[in-house]
């Protein structure tokens, strides 16, 4: 009598990796956990590579040196600066040519709150630590490179920039609502020895 053959276990198939293997040869990038675009249940995360090489607070961030409330008020800062920023703009070819010099377009109210932002951020700031967040976020420095812009060489200057712009993120948390004013501590009697 022949046996009857069983049945092998389904092995569930193996989800597609959409990660780069083939980066370039000076590429720095991080892991990172984000919402899957092609997913077919909400709420699906992937892990992709972002680039950290130009970006000092993804940097810091992937290193765990900043919180996630840091970081996203950082970010929010950035989109805060594009949006106000008034630089140079693409010629826009299916407009109508003029000769002289064109009117500007009217500033939008998504710019106007975006300057309405910044100019708190920087009261909130204060001079110095506006500069600071201006080079790191706006420019794109290093801890190293802040102090070199200002003359100062040295671990300790590259720890105290570092620890002066992790409270100015927190200050810009609190500023954006990504963080809430702490309570304050409640003072203990003092217990006689």
């Amino acid at each position: 009598m022949a046996r009857a053959k069983r049945s092998k276990a389904r092995t569930k198939t193996k989800v597609h990796d959409r990660r780069s293997q083939d980066l370039p040869r000076n590429a720095e990038v991080a892991a990172v956990e984000v919402d899957d675009p092609l997913a077919l249940e909400p709420g699906e995360k992937i892990i992709t590579l972002r680039s950290i090489r130009n970006d000092p607070l993804g940097r810091m961030h992937s290193h765990r040196h900043l919180d996630e409330a840091q970081y996203q008020s950082g970010r929010a800062f950035q989109d805060d600066w594009e949006k106000a920023e008034r630089g140079p703009q693409a010629v826009d070819p299916t407009r109508e040519y003029v000769d002289g010099g064109g009117m500007r377009e009217p500033i939008t109210e998504r710019q106007r709150k975006a300057v309405l932002r910044l100019n708190r951020a920087e009261r909130e700031l204060g001079a110095d630590g506006s500069a600071l967040v201006h080079e790191v976020l706006v420019l794109g420095l290093t801890m190293e490179q802040v102090g070199q812009r200002r003359g100062l060489r040295g671990q300790r200057w590259i720890d105290y920039f570092a620890r002066r712009f992790k409270e100015c993120l927190d200050r810009l948390a609190l500023l954006y609502g990504f963080a809430t004013e702490r309570a304050p501590a409640q003072r203990r009697p003092s217990v006689p020895c």
